[in-house]
């Protein structure tokens, strides 16, 4: 299996994204180290090639680019997520969160009935290799402070707003 990865711009973000035959596996902010994607993709997929070919993500960039010019609320596209089962709950859980609403990481541990794992919740939302469309941006502090977010929290705090259709 080839793993296909490319870069894309949008403003002043750009963004890292990687795709398998079966769907995204990644997307990431640039300004990060630019290993970033390379060190998770080959833990994740030791075995498979790498290839940087923007063609087979297409689609998935259209779909990102749609969302941030305020032309896509929901996205569509397939995912192919690798991470533990508590994760892949966890991220399952994140892509439940409606555009332009919020919740805490205590409502994410409950919504997986396990209340007492926010910790654990927390570790996972920063594990989470498909930022944006895997909203883990929509998950903020039980006292309304914004909290970590692998793009920064002006990245965030932009994205919040964004959504709910405050000019940015």
């Amino acid at each position: 299996m080839t793993v296909y990865w490319t870069t894309c711009k949008h403003d002043t973000w750009e963004f890292y994204a990687a795709a398998t035959e079966k769907g995204l596996c990644y997307l990431g902010p640039r300004h990060l180290a630019e290993n970033e994607m390379e060190v998770f993709l080959q833990k994740q997929l030791p075995h498979e090639r790498m290839e940087e070919n923007d063609q087979p993500l297409i689609s998935y960039i259209a779909e990102l680019q749609e969302y941030l010019n305020g032309n896509r609320r929901n996205f569509e596209l397939q995912l192919d997520l690798y991470g533990t089962s508590f994760q892949q709950q966890v991220w399952q859980a994140l892509q439940q969160i409606p555009f332009g609403q919020t919740v805490t990481y205590s409502d994410i541990a409950k919504s997986i009935e396990k209340p007492k794992a926010v910790r654990a919740v927390g570790t996972a939302i920063g594990a989470n290799p498909i930022f944006i469309i895997v909203p883990c941006h929509r998950v903020i502090g039980k006292d309304g402070a914004l909290t970590g977010f692998r793009g920064g929290l002006d990245m965030k705090e932009r994205l919040l707003l964004f959504e709910k259709g405050v000019e940015t």
